[in-house]
């Protein structure tokens, strides 16, 4: 009888909840938190280059039409561009950079005619380890886009 009791006993406390809520709920609070804070950190890195390389567009942009010579247009924009990416915290030497006119490819500063420049860099993912040994760290391609006119107004040729 005693042993019965026992038994029962011991059963009764194993099939008890008590006291495990919190463990359960640490456990898949955990579970859940890790990839929500990674997924935070990606997204505001990518957020973070998105901005800086859309104001760089921008930027070399307006610079670049407002020069009075296509070589000083493009020194300008070349300041602007290592400027504003070093505000952000990207390397200008990593970023590829196109710029492009309208109508006259030849003649950038053209009345009415547009410049676009086109930025595209790699960010690296956050805490990502080299793939397969290689090393080269995973990341995304971000790339921005800006056309600026060139005022009718513009003194010269």
């Amino acid at each position: 009888m005693r042993r019965a009791r026992r038994w029962s006993d011991a059963r009764r406390r194993l099939a008890s909840d008590a006291g495990s809520a919190s463990l359960e709920f640490l456990t898949v609070g955990v579970l859940l938190l890790v990839p929500l804070v990674y997924l935070v950190l990606v997204v505001s890195a990518l957020q973070a280059a998105s901005l800086g390389l859309e104001g760089a567009a921008r930027q070399a942009s307006r610079v670049f039409v407002q020069a009075e010579t296509e070589p000083a247009a493009r020194g300008a924009a070349e300041r602007a561009i290592r400027v504003t990416l070093a505000d952000y915290g990207l390397e200008a030497a990593d970023a590829e950079v196109a710029i492009s006119c309208r109508p006259d490819p030849a003649d950038c500063l053209l009345r009415r005619g547009f410049v676009t420049v086109e930025i595209a860099t790699r960010v690296p993912l956050p805490l990502a380890p080299p793939v397969l040994g290689l090393d080269v760290p995973l990341s995304v391609t971000v790339q921005a886009i800006a056309t600026e006119q060139v005022s009718r107004f513009r003194a010269g040729p």
